[in-house]
């Protein structure tokens, strides 16, 4: 068998093929979500993503005979090891053929320029921040992927352990029953707890007739400082900037229904609270081959607006001096009633980690099942 070549490459023609690799790996399984190439590509643009002002990374391509055979990222976030006193490079869309020559090759290629770069340990799979897909799945294999989700293969773990991973951090992938259908479990408490704290403190909901009055009026910004509060105590994250926020908002603002973003602000009128929710594009980006062009997306445009009974729960925030105050009740029976009246049945939660034990509390209150568990994996730099 020939050599195992690894290669750093850049340039538009060989960066394109790089995404491709994924959707090539993938074709014949049933429940992978390929990266979508458009916004991958501009994700990989130092020009066009905010997150290289605190980031650098190496593209690697593994190749045998000419043929890709793997790729990874190696990444350096600076903001994030000096948040968190820390000297991690980052891998991350780490994909591979099933040959431990071709995945120890790729690790190796992101261990040297980390050791290059002055770090002392490896650390993944995570992108550049915390709203890029993060953790390995090693649960829920034969479960449909989403959109903001890794899909792997379970060899890839059985590698990472050969090669002297430890596991880190777990995530958990959670399906929540729309409640109905005798699924209705304890959804009313939302809406007492809604009311309670309506009069009690003067907590309401903000809804937005238009997107442009959502951006306009600035709180699409604001929406997205509460998440920057809300999770910077969470493993790994570093606070997004004003160019990453104003990045996001461009990259999400097309896709959301602003019936299923729910603001919560307080007496003052400011926001404490936020849900952002969408349909889930998963079977549309496989229909569309994971391209947007020519045709892609009309797929997508149809997964929007036309009937979808799978909602995706993007992101929840809420201040850390409201949280205790049951304002987040107020999002969840926005969602239920939204949910119930458009004809969803499920709902996907982005994972969340199983130490978070605040934020998986909400649950207990309707039918739900964690169907999917995630981990990054950790070892020191030789």
């Amino acid at each position: 068998m020939s050599e195992v070549v690894i290669r750093a490459i850049e340039g538009k023609k060989e960066m394109r093929r790089f995404v491709r690799f994924n959707y090539e790996l993938y074709k014949d399984c049933p429940y992978a979500v390929p990266d979508l190439l458009e916004d991958t590509l501009e994700g990989f643009n130092p020009t066009k993503n905010p997150a290289f002002d605190f980031c650098e990374a190496k593209w690697f391509v593994a190749e045998r005979d000419g043929k890709m055979v793997g790729r990874v990222v190696a990444i350096l976030n600076k903001r994030a090891n000096q948040t968190w006193g820390c000297k991690n490079v980052r891998f991350g869309w780490i994909d591979f053929i099933d040959d431990r020559e071709v995945s120890s090759a790729l690790i190796k290629a992101v261990e040297d320029w980390g050791r290059e770069m002055g770090m002392d340990t490896i650390v993944g799979p995570l992108g550049f921040s915390d709203l890029d897909p993060e953790g390995m799945l090693f649960e829920g294999f034969d479960k449909m992927g989403t959109m903001p989700t890794i899909y792997n293969y379970a060899y890839y773990n059985d590698h990472m352990s050969a090669l002297g991973f430890q596991e880190d951090a777990v995530w958990v992938d959670r399906t929540i029953y729309v409640p109905k259908n005798g699924h209705e479990a304890n959804q009313q408490k939302f809406f007492r707890v809604a009311k309670l704290v309506q009069e009690r403190y003067g907590f309401s909901l903000r809804k937005f007739k238009s997107k442009k009055e959502l951006h306009e009026s600035g709180f699409i910004k604001r929406v997205f400082d509460i998440i920057n509060t809300s999770y910077k105590d969470l493993y790994g994250f570093s606070e997004m900037s004003q160019r990453q926020i104003d990045n996001y908002a461009d990259m999400y603002l097309p896709y959301m229904n602003l019936d299923l973003v729910s603001v919560v602000v307080n007496k003052d009128g400011d926001p404490i609270a936020a849900g952002i929710c969408m349909p889930d594009l998963s079977r549309a980006i496989r229909k569309a081959k994971a391209k947007l062009f020519p045709f892609g997306w009309w797929h997508l445009l149809k997964a929007l607006y036309c009937h979808n009974d799978v909602l995706l729960l993007m992101l929840i925030g809420t201040l850390p001096e409201y949280q205790d105050s049951g304002c987040v009740s107020l999002i969840f029976a926005d969602i239920i009633s939204k949910a119930q009246r458009m004809g969803f049945n499920t709902a996907e939660c982005c994972p969340q980690l199983e130490t978070n034990t605040k934020a998986l509390s909400v649950w207990r209150n309707l039918d739900s099942v964690v169907y999917k568990r995630r981990h990054t994996w950790k070892r020191k730099i030789d």
